[in-house]
């Protein structure tokens, strides 16, 4: 045992020992490991997509209804595509890792169709909260479900890391639709705008947006530029069970098939008016065309 007040030592003799074994110019693998650790910062992440319309025209309502308030705060609204539910963060640091991510990915589709049993999970949003009056969101109310998201997010989380992958946070899993940010406008804060004011949402405390039913879980990019509708790039998807059907995906399916059928249609047009014979008879029936005079005058003669 050490005497009370003494610093053990053998830790600085170890780490000593591992340098001269390595030799010159060889960095530690454990001084490299914490350096890791401490520049972690998250570049990627899963994320859950907002589909459900009725909770986006209800967050697009609470925005507005803010911004009328309070119009500077327009620039820290989050984009109404970009409405998503963090399931895990994580740092990848180049495409091989993302490719390590992606695999990861994969393999929690299984994790999580297991601890689902073939049951749908719906997430119920309802209320407003907010970190440090600095980040709004939309929260998810309390239930069953949000023992079994969190179940999914450890797993996810185990997952990611045994493939030796930086994910996770310090701080427990709170799952949230973000809604605004002050960090999206760093001018408002230059400014002394540095806190939200919760009356500026008071009305929506208790307010119910509907439901989103987990079908997808996406791996997305924080920093790669978004895609045209305002979500973020994402690098691969797993889906899980089946998303239900809306009349929007019956219309899009019957828009297909009948598109299916007119390019069928099209493709045997083509065909036909290839053939040789067909050209020429477009040909004789476009330009009329009639044996010349001077073959008459020959005929007759």
């Amino acid at each position: 045992m050490n005497p009370p007040g003494n610093v053990p030592v053998v830790p600085e003799i170890n780490s000593k020992r591992r340098q001269e074994n390595m030799g010159p110019g060889k960095e530690d693998p454990m001084k490299k490991k914490n350096k890791k650790k401490k520049d972690y910062r998250p570049n990627y992440f899963l994320s859950i997509p907002i589909t459900n319309k009725e909770i986006i025209r209800g967050i697009q309502t609470l925005q507005n209804t803010i911004i009328k308030q309070d119009k500077r705060l327009s620039k820290v609204m989050t984009n109404c595509g970009s409405f998503h539910v963090t399931l895990l963060v994580m740092h990848l640091l180049s495409e091989e890792e993302v490719n390590l991510g992606i695999g990861a990915l994969l393999e929690t589709k299984a994790l999580i169709e297991e601890i689902l049993q073939g049951r749908d999970l719906n997430l119920p949003f309802q209320g407003i909260g907010n970190f440090g009056n600095q980040v709004g969101f939309v929260k998810l109310a309390e239930g069953d479900h949000v023992a079994t998201l969190l179940e999914i997010a450890e797993a996810a989380k185990r997952t990611f890391q045994e493939k030796g992958i930086l994910a996770g946070e310090n701080r427990s899993f709170k799952p949230h639709l973000t809604f605004m940010k002050l960090s999206k406008s760093p001018e408002l804060r230059r400014k002394g705008v540095k806190k939200i004011d919760p009356e500026l949402y008071e009305k929506f405390v208790d307010h119910k947006f509907g439901e989103e039913s987990l079908f997808r879980i996406d791996l997305c990019s924080m920093l790669k530029e978004k895609q045209s509708n305002g979500y973020y790039h994402c690098e691969s998807s797993i889906v899980i069970g089946k998303k239900p059907v809306i009349i929007m995906d019956l219309i899009k399916e019957a828009l297909l098939g009948e598109r299916m059928g007119m390019l069928s249609k099209v493709k045997q047009i083509k065909e036909l008016l290839s053939k040789p014979e067909i050209q020429a008879q477009i040909k004789r029936e476009l330009f009329d065309i009639r044996p010349s005079s001077s073959d008459n005058q020959e005929k007759t003669y």
